[in-house]
């Protein structure tokens, strides 16, 4: 399993919430670079340097501004829908990347979660000119590798009940949308190598997502048969470097 947290920005006391409800559990932080600040980097140095514990923290990048471009036109909400131009979209991406990687160093890595899980697929050859080796959306990804130099790793069960009143979907759509993932990958009815991925927001986050995610984390952790991947773990087929762009070489996690 892996877990995405989406729309960081600054550091607060719902975020440390979250890292603390994670404990050991390792956390890839979708980071909104434009809104970005420098307390949010310096409280990973921090951790670093070991002033305090802290899970292991990887940065992903979560579009460029989180601005809606798709709706205006009737369709859904979408940072970058097809209709945007080749030129901006690679700006928004280029300076999104160099923007995380100056705050965070190598803690940022180079994979896109774009807003809203949307993201044109005519744009995804933009992606590694821009230095971006990969692409996290949702539900189970049909490809790998979706464009040359591209891996995919997506999420499976968003835990906020978003077209209701933004609260926990609840256990049993929760336990549901997690338990389906895993069986349909051990029937081989999705692709059995791709991560099952655990979709929060801390901003939003209630006190029932809280309790349920402190009883999966200490369920998992007391599980023979799970374990929680860091970000680099996930998207290892694109970030080493040696790694041939295969379908199909991940292991079974």
């Amino acid at each position: 399993m892996w877990w995405r947290d989406d729309d960081a920005a600054a550091p607060c006391d719902r975020l440390d919430r979250q890292l603390a409800i994670a404990g050991e559990a390792p956390v890839a932080l979708a980071v909104v670079p434009a809104d970005a600040q420098r307390g949010l980097a310096a409280q990973f140095d921090a951790a670093g340097r070991g002033s305090r514990e802290i899970p292991r923290v990887a940065i992903l990048q979560h579009g460029w501004r989180h601005t809606d471009h798709g709706s205006r036109d009737g369709a859904k909400k979408s940072e970058y829908p097809a209709q945007r131009s080749v030129e901006s979209v690679a700006a928004d991406l280029d300076t999104g990347r160099s923007r995380l990687r100056t705050l965070f160093g190598d803690r940022a890595l180079p994979v896109l979660v774009p807003p809203w899980n949307r993201f044109a697929e005519a744009f995804l050859p933009l992606l590694p000119a821009c230095g971006i080796a990969a692409i996290s959306q949702a539900k189970p990804r049909d490809e790998a590798w979706p464009a040359p130099g591209v891996f995919a790793a997506n999420v499976h069960q968003d835990l906020v009940a978003w077209k209701e009143d933004r609260g926990f979907v609840g256990e049993a759509a929760a336990l549901g949308g997690l338990v389906g993932h895993f069986r349909a990958r051990r029937c081989r009815e999705v692709d059995r190598d791709e991560p099952t991925g655990v979709l929060t927001h801390h901003l939003v986050q209630d006190e029932a997502t809280g309790d349920f995610l402190l009883r999966l984390v200490a369920l998992t952790a007391a599980h023979r048969a799970a374990r929680w991947l860091d970000a680099r773990e996930v998207f290892a087929p694109c970030l080493d470097a040696g790694a041939p762009a295969v379908r199909g070489t991940a292991p079974l996690a």
